[in-house]
């Protein structure tokens, strides 16, 4: 059985369902070089409940939280199965790390998770599932979370903290283009994930070009940490091309831990 990898994705508007962009076939490249994963769990901003919940349901449905977008955006459906002993694995190690847990039959796949999964997986043939963000959970929190889970890579599955590499609402819906903060703010973190400075990924509101501005509030930047908490010192950190959307909302994702094969796949992608 493989070690998985972790990444981290930035999911973007849910127009990204309709509008690959850049990422999109990065995304693809990844998914469809990867071999021997057994299930996807994601950490997704779109699910955040006190305590943690793990979603456990054999069939999850897709949930479109969203209202406002076009007509054909709600009838895109992402009918992956579950993976409820999996599930539960991962509610042990949590519960193991001093986590609240709650294991939930019924939860779906919120737009946070079936959106990228569907450049990924496209065939919605691997098991995908979700654990909750805590509502109170702050950066370092985030890391923990992905440390916890981080012997599930070792079972074969993918751990993938689902948000954005900017997220600054009030500019988007305002319609203010200033991509130059923004992309300050991502060379930043690129760096950072570089020399994997793991403090000054946690300390980014303070260290960070534009840290306060590109995250208002923190919940789309929290699952890096996960993803960066699930990697090893010994994984090789990859930038995952997405670009600037929309003038604020960075693509940008990183991946690691990618087998080589991926890897040189990932670069005739882009």
């Amino acid at each position: 059985m493989i070690t998985a990898p972790s990444l981290f994705i930035s999911h973007g508007s849910p127009m990204f369902a309709l509008e690959p962009g850049l990422l999109g076939p990065n995304l693809r490249a990844i998914g469809q070089a990867l071999s021997g994963i057994t299930a996807v769990l994601v950490v997704s901003p779109h699910w955040q409940t006190r305590g943690v919940r793990i979603g456990s349901s054999a069939a999850p449905e897709t949930i479109h939280d969203f209202g406002g977008f076009p007509e054909p955006l709600y009838q895109l459906q992402y009918p992956a199965p579950g993976a409820p002993a999996l599930a539960q694995d991962a509610a042990r190690l949590l519960a193991s790390a001093g986590f609240e847990v709650t294991v939930d039959e019924r939860r779906g796949l919120d737009h946070g998770a079936w959106v990228p999964m569907r450049y990924l997986f496209p065939d919605a043939d691997v098991p995908v599932f979700q654990v909750s963000l805590p509502q109170s959970i702050d950066a370092a929190g985030a890391l923990r979370l992905g440390q916890a889970l981080a012997p599930l890579r070792e079972r074969g599955v993918l751990v993938v903290g689902s948000g954005s590499l900017t997220h600054n609402l009030y500019e988007f819906r305002q319609h203010i283009r200033d991509p130059e903060y923004a992309r300050q703010f991502v060379d930043w973190v690129r760096d950072a994930i570089a020399a994997r400075d793991v403090e000054a990924l946690l300390d980014y509101r303070r260290r960070a070009p534009h840290g306060e501005r590109a995250h208002p509030t923190e919940e789309h930047y929290l699952p890096l940490l996960v993803a960066v908490g699930a990697s090893s010192a010994t994984d090789t950190a990859q930038l995952v091309e997405g670009g600037m959307t929309y003038g604020v909302l960075s693509m940008d994702s990183f991946a690691f831990g990618l087998p080589d094969a991926v890897q040189s796949a990932l670069g005739k992608a882009a």
